[in-house]
């Protein structure tokens, strides 16, 4: 349930969270409403800030742009599109459209090519580097290659119950894991913050 997840991450101490559940053109109508609704709700009695969104989950790569589209007017602040991560058989292409489209984060983009790269950069679409077991298998090269292409990354927990948050510590420590200095910490996990306090 959305508030058991926002209640457990303010518990871990976290400040803000998206709540961005899955979804594509047969249920984004249903579903963006009530994480809308639901982050009103939370906003209004709690400290932590929820942030509505969506991650547009294995679509149709011809509507990632106007799903896209709708949930940006429908009320979601952070618009994910789900990548090609070598963990699942996303649509090849995926990557490249929800970077067409304006999404703010490209998620687990698995083997991203450097030209989606630069584009990303260039449309300052955000690249994630996940906690996620099944999807971080690709963050290290993800890494490598947003440091020589200067695109801006951030870190998501692709939460999927309570388990799956990571404290500020334990960030840290899977971005020095992954050969970040400690200034691309940071760096990276502002880039998380700015990102959730967009208006």
């Amino acid at each position: 349930m959305p508030s058991e997840l926002v209640r457990r991450a303010e518990t871990k101490g976290y400040s803000a969270i998206a709540l961005t559940d899955h979804v594509d053109s047969s249920n984004i109508d249903f579903v963006l409403p009530r994480i809308v609704k639901v982050c009103n709700v939370l906003n209004r009695h709690w400290k932590i800030r929820a942030i509505p969104g969506v991650e547009i989950t294995h679509a149709p790569i011809q509507e990632i742009k106007s799903l896209v589209r709708f949930a940006k007017k429908r009320g979601a602040k952070i618009v994910i599109v789900h990548g090609e991560t070598v963990s699942e058989p996303v649509i090849p292409g995926t990557n490249r459209a929800a970077i067409e489209a304006g999404c703010d984060i490209l998620a687990h983009p698995g083997l991203i090519t450097r030209k989606d790269m630069e584009l990303a950069k260039l449309k300052g679409v955000c690249l994630e580097l996940t906690t996620r077991k099944n999807h971080s298998s690709t963050n290290k090269r993800l890494f490598k290659m947003a440091r020589s292409v200067g695109a801006k990354l951030v870190l998501n927990n692709d939460t999927h119950d309570g388990d799956d948050l990571v404290s500020l510590g334990q960030a840290r420590r899977i971005l020095k894991g992954i050969g970040a200095s400690p200034a691309e910490i940071k760096a990276i996990l502002s880039n998380s913050v700015e990102l959730g306090t967009k208006k």
